[in-house]
């Protein structure tokens, strides 16, 4: 899946940043040979963490990845796009949150205002004009947060498996005794197979900070571009929390399957016309997603998907993914 992640994130880059005249880059590249790595420098902040950060110069609009909770600019995904972005020649910067990888400060001391603040500081001070902002897991929420705090910086976003809320609703979601148990004792314990220890533990100082920053209650004042790509198989971020971000962001949809039989679900927005009704943007619930016969298909604000003037029936379950 992290491969299939990757093909669709450049796909998603290769149509923001150029007008279709691409040259395709092959699998391997993209995924294996990394030839010249940035160097890794560090930004102090008065009273804050350093940062450390990797930056390769280039062409604007630039981009600048955002990654997973308790992950690192060293993973996958932030090499494959440095050497992608190097190869077009635009410019790319990623970075670790406070207390992860190589940056100042403790990840258990972090909480969801203080990583907004790195990515808006970020923004503001280690790189130049609006930027694309690409973030996986956590970093799809931060990107959400960043875009709405500083419009004026971002030019599109693209979100793997994008989990803005995704620790508070899942929080909540658990049973009522479970959570009184949770919050006697202090903290959450989350099993994960991400962990050496095999869980992750929030307080519940940090979750009720999270609260502050939930984003999916309400329509999501963003209207750059943005594609959302998601697993349809994930088993740590449900495919369902990007569906939400799709109807907050008034959204049109991708539906792709990839040539390995692997399902996904790409969503991509365009900025919304003047006055433009949102009902009638906004595609009735499961209609766009699904395991549809052609690869990709592209439906703009009023379209139909299927030639006929209907929209294709989804298979059981598609039909209220919130």
């Amino acid at each position: 899946m992290a491969a299939v992640a990757l093909r669709s994130c450049r796909r998603g880059l290769s149509h923001i940043l150029s007008n279709g005249g691409l040259a395709a880059l092959s699998s391997q590249r993209l995924e294996g040979v990394r030839r010249h790595k940035s160097t890794v420098q560090y930004a102090s902040r008065p009273d804050l963490p350093k940062l450390a950060y990797r930056r390769v110069k280039g062409k604007s609009p630039g981009v600048v990845f955002l990654p997973g909770y308790g992950s690192n600019m060293n993973g996958q995904k932030a090499e494959a796009l440095e050497e992608f972005c190097r190869s077009l020649g635009h410019a790319y910067l990623r970075f670790d949150y406070t207390g992860h990888g190589a940056s100042d400060g403790v990840l258990s001391e972090g909480t969801i205002g203080t990583w907004k603040k790195d990515v808006l500081f970020v923004l503001d001070e280690l790189v130049e004009g609006p930027q694309i902002m690409v973030g996986s897991s956590i970093g799809g929420w931060f990107m959400l947060l960043a875009a709405i705090a500083r419009p004026e910086k971002t030019a599109a976003l693209v979100g793997i498996s994008t989990a803005a809320d995704h620790i508070v609703t899942l929080f909540n979601s658990l049973p009522l005794e479970t959570r009184k148990e949770f919050e006697e004792k202090g903290e959450w314990t989350l099993p994960t197979k991400h962990s050496e220890e095999g869980h992750y533990k929030f307080s519940m100082d940090f979750l009720k900070e999270a609260e502050n920053h939930c984003v999916l209650q309400s329509p999501i004042p963003i209207t750059c571009p943005v594609r959302l790509i998601h697993g349809l198989k994930d088993e740590d971020v449900p495919w369902h929390i990007s569906m939400q971000g799709y109807y907050t962001l008034y959204t049109v949809l991708e539906c792709c399957e990839s040539c390995h039989g692997e399902q996904r679900a790409q969503l991509r927005t365009e900025p919304r016309g003047a006055g433009e009704d949102r009902a009638k943007v906004r595609p009735r619930p499961g209609a766009a997603v699904g395991r549809l016969d052609s690869c990709t298909v592209w439906r703009k604000p009023g379209e139909a998907t299927d030639g006929q003037g209907e929209l294709p029936e989804m298979a059981d379950g598609w039909n209220n993914p919130l």
